[in-house]
């Protein structure tokens, strides 16, 4: 596992895929199978990964933290870099960051709370767990007053924040107020596109940000990875091809939920046994799964 500090050109390496995690049907931690995704991607030209709300991480038991962590650490290929997530509670992210913290990940997620939060306590949050973990955080970007620009600046300024993932979906991706301030007043090259591959092309191209993380990567990684080359080199048609290739999956996840359906397309393309989903969420309805497995099998295919 690569264990080196994050840079901007590290992250400009490669796009970040953001997978599933693969568990038996008694909820256990299914080890084989998420190797199997892993050795996709890795071979896919693809050695960024991060564990966050594909992997449900939202729903662990602190029980099963350690043991996670571990896997992952001990799985990856040696120049992979792997970023494990933490939260979305502050206690649960501070109970995660005594544990965390005695790992070699340069790097943890804070995964976003919906209500019971302020833009300043989210940001004192974040700081007392970046302060707990002794290591720069990923700032999760999803929601409009999750976290204002200003609060996130400070941290920026303070070395607490390693890069941000920025999310927020919007009608025209062009149009973007927030992303506009973000810009302006934190390095671009700190920001990673964090909507897939459709708002790429836009946020990378005429926000100058710094990659973007996928789920439909863990697909197809050799394709995601041609699209942010593609971009990098200013083959705007090229990229646009790439993007339609990936768009009716990725219009699944929009319809049904963007979690279910990636775990169950990654399954039906044969790249690994996802398996049970663990509660609150469930698998997909039978005839929701056939449409994932003809989508997903055509982009196999493509």
């Amino acid at each position: 596992m690569d264990t080196n500090a994050i840079t901007p050109e590290r992250l400009a390496a490669s796009p970040i895929a953001v997978p599933p995690l693969a568990r038996n049907a008694d909820l256990s931690l299914n080890l084989s199978e998420n190797v199997r995704q892993m050795r996709h991607l890795e071979a896919g030209g693809v050695d960024i990964l991060l564990y966050g709300g594909n992997a449900n991480f939202h729903h662990l038991s602190i029980h099963e933290y350690k043991t996670i962590l571990e896997f992952l650490a001990n799985s990856a290929a040696d120049d992979s870099l792997v970023v494990p997530s933490a939260g979305p509670t502050f206690g649960m992210m501070m109970d995660q960051a005594a544990i965390a913290r005695d790992f070699d990940f340069p790097t943890v997620m804070v995964l976003p709370l919906i209500g019971q939060t302020t833009s300043p306590g989210v940001a004192a949050g974040l700081r007392f767990f970046a302060e707990k973990l002794g290591k720069p955080v990923v700032a999760y970007i999803k929601h409009e007053g999750y976290l204002e620009v200003d609060d996130l600046k400070h941290m920026v300024d303070d070395g607490l924040i390693s890069w941000i993932k920025y999310a927020i979906v919007r009608d025209n991706p062009a149009e973007d107020a927030y992303l506009s301030e973000l810009i302006n007043k934190v390095d671009p090259k700190l920001i990673v596109s964090g909507i897939g591959e459709q708002p790429a092309v836009v946020h990378l191209r005429d926000f100058g940000i710094n990659s973007f993380t996928a789920g439909c990567i863990c697909l197809r990684p050799d394709l995601s990875l041609a699209l942010l080359k593609a971009i990098q080199s200013q083959d705007y048609d090229r990229a646009a091809e790439i993007q339609k290739i990936f768009e009716p999956l990725e219009d699944l996840r929009n319809e049904i939920n963007p979690v279910r359906v990636l775990h169950s397309a990654v399954a039906s393309a044969g790249i690994a046994e996802t398996g049970a989903l663990t509660p609150l969420i469930t698998e997909l309805h039978a005839d929701e799964a056939e449409r994932v497995a003809i989508v997903a099998q055509a982009l196999m295919n493509a």
